[in-house]
């Protein structure tokens, strides 16, 4: 039996104490999280399969283990003549992934068995494992006979692998080393045999400084990966693996840049360390795509990302027949994970959420319904089960329910309705947890059956009716079968869930207050006035110049008391511009944007150009613009105001007739297109509530 001293311990605790300890009270007697518990439990549960025993809960989540007496008395002199080890798969796998990637360039069998103490065997299914999760990275590991195994890389490509490696299997146990430490505890060994803990505190202390100063907050997971990624580059670079001229890595000039080389320097001083500019630039790009934004921030930046997320939350409205589309709060969550997110996707960095297979529990139909919105919506992105988990959150929320209402109902049809067929309906409600019932019907009885008891129906045979629309299976249910199961749920998300969800579900059925509304009607009355009042629509020489015109308009609005110290949002606009482009795609518009003390009230103005200039574009491309689009406003913005810019960007590229309108000269056509936003929001959002 391999098995470590924990696993044993919490085997015997739930031996002598059948069905008194929970998950807690056994990470409260072990000094441990309870997540760490719970993946302990993962292992006993197949250790107990060995013994014909399962682990189970009570009604109040007390653990006992189930079988028979003889079973459970066999397993305890087993554990009493085994000798625990203390290094557990993933333990060794990381080990034989250091030496792979700090040792190379290649290794014969024996000699990698001999340096960890397993055998050839145990390491050749090592060796699997690991290429299956290289491969992802882009990384080769191959095995040739006479030459043994070798690795092939670039630099940046086997530091993400291994810092992944890290926070997918070890991110528990490096948040509890942080945490010890800041606490003051000493460590004479590397953590987790690779990192030094001086250099891990340092890093810690500097990067929570920084942050900490430009008020940049990061999720836990995002701040680990950051810290890892850092200390990781520092002891690589030490150890003479530096970074290729040759490999992609960008970022320069960027604010980010400018912090992480704060960081460096400050660590290069600290610890005597040499680190490069590709270095800062490699770690650049994992803050970039970890940064995590503030949502009162996110009032009408990435258009082109607002756009496909207000779609993506009025599909899955249809789809669950619930009416999602007014919630704000929905929107900018959305709009302030997905930005980093789709950058982390983009560069190919590995996202992970240990809270996938939760939520896919919990919500099943949402997460079906959030992914077929998400592959029709972005498709030159593919958004991973993890990511999905994490935007179905945001939606699970919005929704607030604890479970869903949604119960679906298979069926089974074959020839008989016996033998076979219950070995299928068994294994189908195991692989797929969405299909909460089966039922099993000869062919003869689902003649006769009410096909709208049933929401798929799946069979075995070729079924002599062609009304019925059914998916073909193997009696054994193969992966392909499985595949095609969950493409048909997911398709018809919407006939799944009709009459099944209230419209009335996203509505909490609190009542507002009354000085809060008018406080929200005032907010909303003065921010639609100020957006009116201020409108204007200019016809500009440019001469091929925005930046005058900008000048130009900034000044008009200092002398109509708009603004004060044009040169200081001026400069706050050119700073925008460098952190990405401001043309919107498919369309002869720029929208200039920023939020300044100066600015006085809201402003959104339009510039027609004479002359077309050229700019770069949201998606990185150069275009020319002949609109300009203006939109200011002051620093300090409430909920409702947000909202009232938000819902001006997000129409900017709503349809072709809406681009249409904005890229025009006229003004009043553009301020009826205004006016009657405005009216529509009033009528669904204040006047509804």
């Amino acid at each position: 039996m391999f098995i470590t001293s924990r696993e044993k311990s919490i085997i015997e605790l739930i031996v002598k104490t059948s069905g008194k300890h929970t998950v807690y009270s056994l990470s409260a007697f072990l000094n441990v999280s309870g997540r760490t518990v719970q993946r302990n439990l993962k292992s006993i549960e197949s250790i107990l399969k060995e013994y014909h025993l399962e682990l189970k809960r009570t009604a109040n989540e007390g653990l006992f283990i189930n079988g028979k007496n003889e079973h459970i008395y066999k397993l305890i002199q087993s554990l009493a003549d085994v000798s625990p080890t203390d290094e557990t798969p993933e333990e060794r796998k990381l080990n034989l992934l250091i030496i792979l990637l700090h040792e190379g360039p290649s290794f014969k069998k024996q000699v990698l068995a001999n340096q960890l103490g397993i055998s050839v065997t145990t390491l050749t299914s090592y060796l699997d494992e690991l290429a299956d999760w290289l491969h992802k990275f882009g990384i080769t590991l191959t095995r040739k006979r006479g030459v043994g195994v070798e690795l092939t890389a670039d630099e940046a490509e086997k530091r993400h692998a291994l810092a992944s490696f890290f926070l997918v299997y070890f991110y528990e146990e490096i948040i509890e080393t942080l945490y010890g430490m800041q606490k003051g505890n000493h460590l004479d060994e590397p953590v987790l045999g690779y990192f030094d803990p001086a250099y891990l505190t340092a890093v810690d202390q500097v990067v929570n400084h920084y942050l900490g100063e430009k008020q940049i907050t990061l999720t836990d997971s995002d701040y680990i990966g950051l810290v890892v990624h850092i200390c990781l580059t520092i002891q690589r670079t030490e150890n003479g693996f530096g970074l290729q001229h040759d490999e992609p890595v960008d970022g320069h000039g960027s604010t980010e840049f400018e912090l992480m080389n704060t960081i460096v320097e400050e660590l290069k001083q600290r610890l005597s360390v040499r680190m490069t500019i590709r270095d800062i630039q490699f770690l650049t790009v994992i803050l970039k795509g970890s940064k995590v934004q503030d949502p009162d921030v996110v009032y009408y930046d990435s258009i082109l990302l607002g756009h496909l997320i207000k779609n993506v939350i009025r599909d899955v409205s249809e789809n669950l027949h619930v009416d999602l589309s007014d919630d704000f709060s929905l929107f900018q969550g959305l709009l302030a994970h997905m930005g980093p997110s789709i950058f982390r996707l983009q560069q190919e960095m590995d996202l992970f959420n240990p809270l996938t297979d939760e939520i896919k529990k919990k919500y099943p139909v949402l997460f079906l319904a959030v992914k077929k919105s998400l592959e029709m919506e972005f498709k030159d992105i593919s958004f991973p089960d993890d990511e999905v988990a994490f935007i179905v959150l945001h939606f699970g929320s919005a929704m607030l329910m604890n479970e869903e209402k949604v119960s679906i109902q298979a069926v089974v049809v074959c020839p008989t309705g016996i033998g076979t067929s219950k070995m299928l309906a068994s294994r189908i409600q195991r692989e797929l947890t969405m299909i909460n019932k089966v039922e099993i019907l000869s062919i003869k009885d689902f003649q006769t059956a009410n096909l709208d008891d049933y929401d798929i129906v799946i069979s075995t045979v070729r079924l002599p009716f062609t009304e019925v629309d059914y998916i073909l299976v193997s009696p054994l249910l193969s992966e392909k079968d499985i595949g095609f199961i969950q493409s048909y749920l997911q398709n018809n998300v919407e006939k799944l869930t009709r009459k099944k969800y209230l419209k009335s579900s996203a509505q909490s059925g609190e009542k507002t207050e009354v000085r809060t509304l008018l406080q929200e009607i005032k907010e909303v009355h003065s921010s639609m006035e100020a957006i009116l009042t201020n409108f204007r629509v200019y016809r500009k020489h440019s001469g091929g110049n925005h930046l005058q015109i900008l000048n130009e308009m900034l000044e008009e609005g200092e002398q109509n008391d708009l603004l004060q110290e044009p040169l200081v949002v001026m400069q706050q606009l050119m700073e925008r511009e460098k952190k990405g482009g401001l043309g919107i795609p498919n369309t002869n518009m720029g929208l200039f944007h920023c939020r300044d003390d100066n600015v006085k009230k809201l402003i959104f103005q339009v510039a027609h150009l004479d002359v077309p200039c050229k700019i770069k574009g949201m998606d990185g491309q150069e275009m020319e613009m002949k609109s300009l689009l203006l939109m200011l406003a002051p620093e300090e913005l409430s909920r409702r105001e947000q909202e009232i810019l938000s819902l001006i960007s997000t129409s900017l590229i709503e349809d072709h007739i809406s681009m249409m309108i904005y890229s025009s000269t006229n003004e009043a056509i553009i301020r009826k297109k205004l006016e009657d936003l405005f009216l529509d929001y009033l009528q669904t959002n204040l006047i509804k509530e």
